[in-house]
């Protein structure tokens, strides 16, 4: 008997094909709806995370790992009502689960560190941070990378196991910062002029802090010049405005008292030899 005729059979039909085409349906309906659904869902633990005031990298971190269980969780129904023996498969995938972990073992490794970067929050969203040989701002911890926002606005993903197993610098960690400059005089300046011009230019900054008071003091005796330190202390978020104008502003103020900024020079002298005759 031609196949094509059996299957048109009234009785091949509703044996197999109408059943079949039944259990396909509504498995994609299964994945389909249940995949809407995990979204939202994710979605809404997120919302009630954020206004609960919970940090926003841990909202994120665990909006994501909760979809990716509630997909897992899709999947498997979708195979249990097409028929799959989901027991079975589960059992092969735990018997198969220590191949798999030795072979995605930085997977699993980028994973671990995510959550203890999530439990220690050594820095958290917004914060400028160097990690994993990376400046940059942390924008999102997934899963195995955290997304990282470069000053000039480019995106670097780095996985969270070289972020967590490296040294991890916040800068904005604390809530003032020290500026650390150093200016050069010349030897024939007067130091308590120079200091006394620099110390004024401070003062005149409102975004310099009182407390603790700025340091102006000599650092070194350097080959052409002597070197000022210059420590003020500010908010961190006005960290690099301030730089910038107090080295404009303290350069003008000394040249225009006199104060040379010398550059490095070498004297040279020539002796001449006269020949014995």
């Amino acid at each position: 008997m031609n196949p094509i005729t059996a299957l048109t059979q009234p009785g091949l039909v509703d044996l197999y094909l109408i059943p079949w085409t039944i259990k396909l349906v509504t498995a994609a309906l299964i994945w389909f709806v249940g995949k809407w659904v995990a979204a939202r869902l994710a979605d809404l633990v997120r919302k009630l995370m954020t206004r609960a005031a919970i940090d926003v990298m841990l909202v994120q971190f665990l909006g994501n790992l909760l979809h990716a269980v509630l997909i897992v969780v899709v999947i498997i129904a979708a195979l249990d009502h097409l028929g799959v023996p989901t027991t079975s498969m589960l059992a092969v995938f735990g018997a198969a689960g220590l191949a798999v972990g030795l072979a995605l073992r930085d997977s699993l490794s980028n994973f671990a560190a995510g959550i203890m970067l999530i439990l220690f929050r050594p820095f958290r969203v917004g914060d400028f941070i160097e990690a994993g040989g990376v400046s940059g701002v942390p924008e999102e911890i997934r899963i195995f990378s955290t997304v990282m926002r470069t000053p000039d606005n480019r995106i670097i993903i780095v996985p969270n196991g070289q972020i967590a197993n490296g040294t991890i610098i916040n800068f904005n960690a604390k809530p003032t910062r020290r500026v650390d400059l150093v200016f050069a005089i010349s030897y024939k300046d007067d130091i308590g002029t120079a200091k006394a011009i620099i110390e004024r230019v401070l003062s005149a900054d409102e975004r310099i802090l009182t407390d603790p008071a700025p340091l102006v003091a000599v650092a070194d005796l350097a080959e052409s010049s002597v070197n000022l330190n210059v420590r003020p202390w500010v908010r961190t978020e006005d960290f690099w405005l301030v730089r910038a104008d107090v080295l404009e502003r303290v350069k003008t103020a000394l040249e225009a008292e006199g104060i040379t900024i010398p550059f490095p020079q070498r004297d040279l002298h020539v002796h001449e030899l006269k020949r014995v005759a």
